[in-house]
């Protein structure tokens, strides 16, 4: 046998020995690095917390968790979303999102959404489980959830906040000595980029002592530009001479999306500022209401004493003086008349 065919053969041989070594031992020609890998690890990278949906009495809360994967793969995995109050600590919501498996090293996301009252603050805690195992956890605080507005009242038209053209303007269109009719001008903005839809403009004035109201009046503020300013006029009839307290509102669909305050002094004696008053004006009910209104009861006097009299003095007490006056007066005469006949 030349060396070809024997070569040949060997090789055959060897062939069929590792072919019946792999049918007999399937896992010894397997990676033996794969023992050696290390297990699935799973941190928190990030979390961000956005507002969603809010409501006259709740807010949605959105969170958003980055997780970082390293190593084998991870089965069962899920991310568990806490609200707790922190003041009372007690848990608010709690929502759990489901990532089932979780394989090669990099980043996933995951987010949920919380609901929570709108007030006070809260405590977020993010808690990250594989099989039924805690295996990350992350915390966060939120504050000020009571300054999120609305939806229904998230308009951007309203008052503008100039520093030297007034908001409100009050002017006197006609007097006559016992009422004044006052043009009150009102400035309203469209913050947003879209035009605005109409809105409601109402108006009423205090009588500033007994915060009665004088009169009111509304009026429609049609659709306003973006980035524009629109005066629009009300006029109200009240009695002259008295200083009020000027407020105003903007509505749309009844919803009350701003305000604003003023004065209107008509008492030349006397003056006010917004919210404040410098000296009490004497006031009289019967020119805000239709029928008189009742006297006032006289009120009593304390006994032992009258008018112009010091309280514990009566009358035999002023008798008693005068007697004394009088024998004084007599005295004196008698002594003069003695020095004369000397």
């Amino acid at each position: 046998m030349n060396r070809e065919s024997t070569l040949a053969v060997v090789a055959a041989l060897l062939l069929l020995g590792a072919t019946g070594l792999v049918l007999a031992a399937p896992d010894a020609l397997d990676d033996p690095r794969s023992e050696d890998a290390p297990p699935g690890h799973l941190a928190v990278a990030e979390t961000a917390i956005a507002p969603g949906e809010i409501t006259g009495e709740t807010a949605a809360l959105r969170i958003d968790t980055g997780l970082r994967h390293r190593g084998g793969a991870l089965e069962n995995v899920s991310v568990r979303y806490r609200a707790v109050d922190s003041e009372s600590g007690l848990l608010v919501d709690e929502r759990r999102v489901e990532l089932g498996e979780v394989t090669g090293d990099g980043e996933v996301s995951a987010a949920g959404t919380l609901v929570v009252p709108r007030e006070g603050g809260y405590r977020i805690e993010t808690t990250v489980f594989a099989d039924g195992e805690r295996v990350a956890s992350d915390s966060g605080t939120v504050r000020g959830v009571a300054a999120l507005t609305p939806d229904y009242a998230d308009r951007r038209v309203g008052f503008p906040d100039h520093r030297v053209w007034p908001t409100l303007a009050v002017a006197v269109d006609e007097a006559d000595g016992e009422t004044a009719t006052l043009r009150i001008t009102a400035s309203v903005t469209n913050r947003g980029d879209d035009p605005s839809e109409a809105v409601e403009l109402a108006v009423l004035l205090r009588q500033s002592d007994s915060n009665v109201v004088a009169d009111r009046a509304t009026t429609t503020v049609e659709a306003i530009r973006p980035g524009r300013t629109e005066t629009v006029d009300v006029t109200v009839t009240v009695p002259d001479d008295y200083n009020y307290y000027v407020d105003a509102m903007v509505r749309a669909d009844g919803v009350v999306v701003d305000e604003a305050g003023s004065v209107a002094n008509l008492n030349p004696r006397e003056t006010i500022s917004a919210n404040e008053t410098t000296e009490e004006v004497a006031f009289n009910a019967e020119d805000f209401a239709e029928e008189e209104s009742e006297a006032e009861a006289p009120r009593e006097e304390p006994e032992g004493a009258t008018d112009g009299e010091t309280p514990g003095f009566g009358a035999v007490a002023a008798v008693l003086a005068l007697l004394s006056l009088m024998l004084a007066g007599r005295l004196r005469r008698r002594g003069a008349d003695r020095g004369d006949s000397r």
